[in-house]
């Protein structure tokens, strides 16, 4: 389930919005903004921490602290509470439209009574918004394509919120009495970037404990429908789950049908049918004589059709059954095979953690080597000077191969620990230049380039931007490259095309972003980048030491987009990885 930190930090960007939108102090909302951000991060549970130990961590101080207290003990905090009541609900919701920002909202309903995003619409439709400043044609088209990325996100929550939650169910049926196999199913089977409700599937000879068990599991609110082959609920995190339960001799067939696509399970029934045999989530049966050929695994189904296991990530009838057919299925990318991370940040800029905290985890998780990447100076408000850099750099040297691979930093032999790598996070300008001349970039090992502001450009300028980006010789990964965040903000309106090949031509490697909030590049954009020859990196672009483990959700995204490890450059050895870094320079 999702952490009490998840709820608190939400409250808390909630609150810094309503300051926004009712014209409080700008400053106080930031205050606000950067406490969410920090418990969203911290390592602990805020639920079972006192006013001491809130008070410990960044950016939470005594009366944000004695708010969280105040919500975990009565459900709510009244000074939230108290702006909610001044404004209409509706203009709570126009700020949840990505690219209109709550002092927008505010002018929207101070000046024009709008409070709804049916309302929005229809004014703009009407052109009612280009007597208020700031608010001209483009703005208006803008504020269109959110209004259209709230609408068709819908109910669906982004991929962590699904597994955090299908894990927990899955894992609390395993031990209910009669299970005997259990599983999520489904688009999270399948690592869609977003996901509207879950599916779980269970084997079991009487399916009544089971249902029973899951009608009563502590976050359930409601129960939709009970049955006795399928019972669905909400909970109380408004997430819908259906739960069902199979057969354990028809689990195979089960899982196969209930993991989808849709579209690939229409291509695997055609070839059942061209073999004279019907495939249903019961089995796979002969047409003439009725019998079930088989259906207790996976691999035994798609076998009598002819194939091999085609991992639940590449069903989306993208050319997988011919792949299969041809016994040409990709070797996927997997997150054991990766050796290091190569996107981080400290608390020297908007990270959370300091620096030693931040290596000592990714020791942790077994890391080769790490990269410590904080943001460039063009970033203003991180304040970065070359002096903190360098210092960072020093410490970096300090800390380079004093970690084993449990997290322990290392008395003797420290050569044989974590390597680090001293990178920065560049800033791509509007013209396409990045922080620092090219003396100063030569020091570091690794340069990540992204872009943070001036996202409306025109396409052709986009496009000129990355492009020249990509062809600065020290620039060796492109962030995020979209910049999209999921249901907030659309991606850049560039030629990715050109991108890409301006990428193959230089030898510049594309990120996909493992944020759960990004996952970007997704997964048809890499599918087409691997066509222009392009090398990737799975990064977790981490601010705090639990984001490091979000590059699971990088490495399905990768999957997704039919990516090898040797598509993926942080899998190499670190003598081939540095090798290829200095190519160029």
């Amino acid at each position: 389930m999702a952490r009490s930190n998840d709820e608190v930090a939400a409250l808390f960007q909630e609150y810094a919005d309503l300051i926004s939108i009712t014209g409080g102090d700008a400053y106080r909302a930031r205050v606000y903004e950067k406490a969410a951000r920090s418990i969203g991060g911290h390592h602990a549970e805020v639920s079972t921490l006192d006013t001491k130990g809130l008070q410990a961590i960044p950016n939470v101080g005594k009366s944000i602290a004695e708010k969280i207290i105040e919500y975990f003990q009565g459900g709510s905090v009244s000074a939230v509470e108290e702006l909610r009541a001044k404004i209409p609900a509706g203009v709570r919701r126009l700020t949840a439209i990505p690219t209109l920002g709550p002092k927008k909202a505010c002018v929207l309903y101070e000046e024009l009574g709008i409070s709804s995003v049916e309302e929005l619409a229809d004014a703009i439709h009407e052109e009612r918004l280009r007597d208020l400043k700031g608010f001209g044609p483009k703005t208006e088209e803008n504020i269109l394509h959110g209004i259209e990325l709230l609408q068709s996100s819908g109910d669906r929550v982004l991929l962590d919120v699904a597994m955090d939650l299908a894990e927990d169910v899955v894992a609390a049926l395993s031990g209910a009495r009669g299970c005997r196999r259990c599983a999520y199913a489904g688009s999270l089977r399948r690592v869609r970037e977003t996901i509207g409700d879950i599916d779980v599937l269970a084997a079991a000879t009487k399916s009544g404990p089971l249902m029973r068990a899951f009608t009563e599991l502590p976050y359930v609110s409601e129960v939709i429908a009970h049955g006795e082959k399928k019972t669905s609920v909400r909970t109380t995190k408004g997430l819908a789950v259906d739960l069902r339960v199979v057969p354990p001799d028809s689990w195979g067939a089960a899982l196969q049908y209930f993991t989808g696509s849709k579209a690939h399970n229409i291509r695997t029934r055609e070839l059942a049918l061209h073999r004279k045999l019907k495939l249903s989530e019961y089995g796979l049966f002969d047409t003439e004589s009725g019998d079930k050929i088989v259906s207790g695994t996976e691999e035994e189904v798609y076998a009598r059709l002819g194939l091999p296991w085609i991992p639940p990530v590449l069903r989306e009838d993208r050319g997988e059954i011919e792949a299969g057919l041809h016994d040409e299925l990709p070797d996927l990318v997997q997150e054991s095979d990766l050796r290091g991370d190569l996107h981080t940040h400290t608390d020297l800029t908007d990270g959370l953690a300091p620096l030693e905290e931040m290596v000592a985890a990714a020791a942790e998780r077994g890391y080769a080597y790490y990269a410590i990447t904080d943001h460039g100076p063009n970033l203003y408000m991180q304040r970065m000077t070359d002096e903190r850099m360098l210092a960072q750099r020093e410490q970096v040297r300090e800390l380079d191969g004093a970690y084993g691979r449990h997290g322990r930093r290392e008395k003797q032999d420290r050569r044989g620990g974590m390597r680090l790598l001293h990178g920065v996070e560049l800033n791509i300008d509007p013209d396409g230049e990045v922080d620092w001349p090219e003396e100063f970039l030569d020091g570091f090992d690794l340069c990540v380039a992204s872009v943070h502001s001036h996202f409306n450009q025109s396409r052709e300028a986009l496009t000129r931007r990355l492009v020249r980006a990509c062809e600065n010789p020290y620039v060796d990964i492109i962030g995020h490259p979209t910049t999209r965040i999921l249901g907030k903000r659309p991606g850049l309106d560039a030629d990715f095309d050109a991108v890409f090949a301006a990428c193959e031509r230089t030898g510049t490697v594309l990120e996909i972003n493992a944020h759960p909030d990004r996952l970007d590049l997704g997964d048809e954009d890499i599918l087409r980048a691997k066509r222009h020859g392009v090398k990737f990196a799975v990064d977790s672009d981490a601010h705090s030491t639990l984001h490091l483990a979000d590059m699971r959700y990088g490495v399905g995204t990768a999957q997704r987009g039919w990516l090898t490890k040797d598509d993926v450059i942080n899998t190499w050895t670190l003598t081939r990885l540095k090798r290829f870094l200095r190519k160029g320079r």
